[in-house]
């Protein structure tokens, strides 16, 4: 009997599709204390998550049986897709099923915001009419900016150019050919903050948007602009919005999402012109239908078929296929992800090179975890194995392949040329031996990297004593260096130097480095 678990509240309809399907046999056991989980999971095939139960790294040590976890909707900040991943733990989500309510929400919250329909009821039950005190405005000929123009950001666009308002959309990894096919507007996020009467906030929690609203970018914006946030809290800094509230410069936002959730005490709360809901984006009966459907469907299918859907961290590849080519798709996954970090602006073009002999292996599998890889610093979330042609095909970069049997340096080589406005970037990664994946090429210069971890990308001029600099720099700080490789520029007086850090190096220290005389950049990367 397969045995799943159910440890965070699922529809009615789910759990029915378990209950109803020969050869399963559910527990719905929700509220379970994270030493709870620990005692528990080691009896079951499958975990089935929404946003409240963690899987870590000990929760997937003590699943000795679990083959899958299923998330009921689209976040997974809360499982360690990593740790999972080297366990062959399945992490699949459901990407589609909750997008309508969650942009449906975004846009209820503004015209709640701009309509004072909270304060207006509140004043009411308390047996005030303070109906010159709470006038609001029209959303009718003002501008929404939206930022992120995914899944979510494009429905609010849409949504809100049917209010008549017009709409301008920031997103660094959306062509603007693509916006504007769409029929919108593609600005600078400076642009954005200047024009923008409302703003919208539709991107991933990434290390790169943790903060993206704060006090910078508020005083960039126009007076009496209006902020919505129903993504992830965090990426609009509460403190620095709460003095923008205080000076008059943001007149009203509306909160879907916390830094911490509950928020517990909060000086925002304290201000008149903030509402905000507890995370409701995505909690309509439609859709919470549509994902405990979805992702009872998702798991049944893998544990009864081996069929894998919206998987984040596992392809859809027979298993002695993946056997034989299940390296090279490692290393490609890792090539795009590095590809991806290194592109300045929109990705325009990915030509992916596959040359040696590859023995007619089919090289597709190893194509899609590219795009998977290129895509997923990008989009995060809405990203996997299945859908990452669409998706890339939706931002607009052209893919080519090409095969060549005719091996130079080593046996096998995938190449990827990455072309963005600003140019062009070449990664080149193989196989040595069985399973050791290594880049061996970025741009001109020739290197042996293990690409993985927390590391640091530094270009600088071949002359003594430049690495020993870094190195001590690091060393004040209480940084340890893992492995350090040194890659020279071919007929030039330039080093490409990858320092692998036990921990990830924080801002002030990388401006450190970027100030040294023989250091011409720094780039932080995650792999």
């Amino acid at each position: 009997m397969i045995k799943v678990l159910v440890s965070d509240a699922l529809g009615d309809a789910g759990i029915q599709i378990f209950e109803e399907t020969e050869g399963i046999d559910v527990d719905v056991n929700t509220g379970l204390s994270p030493r709870e989980l620990i005692g528990t999971i080691g009896d079951y095939d499958a975990l089935v998550i929404r946003s409240a139960t963690r899987v870590t790294e000990e929760v997937l040590d003590a699943g000795k049986k679990l083959k899958v976890v299923g998330r009921a909707g689209i976040g997974l900040d809360n499982v360690d897709i990593a740790a999972a991943t080297k366990r062959g733990v399945v992490v699949m989500n459901t990407p589609t099923g909750n997008v309508v309510t969650t942009a449906e929400h975004a846009i209820a919250m503004m015209m709640a915001l701009t309509r004072n329909i909270p304060q207006g009821t509140l004043s009411l039950k308390a047996g005030r009419w303070d109906k010159k005190k709470l006038q609001g405005r029209e959303v009718y000929n003002k501008i929404l900016g939206v930022i992120g123009f995914g899944k979510i950001g494009s429905i609010v666009a849409d949504r809100a150019k049917g209010l008549r308002m017009q709409v301008v959309i920031y997103d660094p990894f959306v062509a603007p050919e693509q916006i504007e096919k769409a029929g919108f507007e593609s600005v600078t996020l400076d642009e954005l903050y200047r024009r923008a009467d409302y703003i919208s906030v539709h991107v991933p929690k990434l290390k790169e948007t943790t903060g993206l609203l704060n006090k910078a970018a508020f005083d960039k914006m126009k007076d009496g602009v209006m902020i919505m946030n129903c993504a992830r809290g965090g990426i609009v800094d509460e403190d620095d919005l709460h003095e923008a509230m205080k000076s008059g410069r943001v007149a009203g936002a509306a909160l879907d999402v916390f830094e911490a959730e509950p928020p517990g005490e909060c000086r925002l709360f304290e201000l008149d012109r903030i509402i905000c809901t507890p995370h409701l984006g995505a909690s309509t009966r439609e859709a919470q239908t549509n994902v405990a459907v979805a992702v009872a469907r998702q798991i049944i299918s893998y544990l009864t078929s081996g069929t894998v859907i919206n998987a984040v961290n596992v392809p859809s590849v027979a298993g002695d296929l993946l056997k034989k080519i299940g390296p090279y798709m490692e290393v490609g996954d890792r090539m795009g992800c590095l590809q991806a970090q290194l592109a300045d602006g929109p990705v325009k073009a990915l030509t992916i090179e596959y040359t040696g002999d590859f023995k007619g292996m089919d090289m597709a599998p190893v194509s899609t975890a590219i795009l998977k890889g290129l895509l997923t610093p990008m989009v995060k979330y809405a990203v996997n194995f299945v859908n990452a042609p669409l998706v890339a095909k939706e931002m607009g970069i052209k893919v080519t392949e090409s095969t060549t049997s005719e091996a130079e340096d080593y046996t096998h080589l995938i190449t990827l040329k990455v072309g963005t406005d600003a140019g062009e970037n070449v990664v080149a990664g193989t196989i040595i031996g069985r399973s050791d994946i290594k880049v061996v090429k970025i741009n001109n210069f020739r290197l042996e990297l293990v690409p993985e971890g927390h590391i640091l990308l530094i270009f600088n001029h071949d002359r003594p004593g430049a690495i020993g600099g870094i190195g001590t720099t690091l060393g004040r700080h209480n940084i340890n260096i893992g492995r350090m490789h040194v890659g020279q520029e071919k007929d030039g007086d330039h080093n490409i130097i990858f320092l692998q850090t036990d921990t990830p190096v924080p801002s002030d220290v990388i401006e450190e480095l970027r100030s040294a005389q023989m250091v011409n950049s720094v780039t932080p990367l995650e792999l």
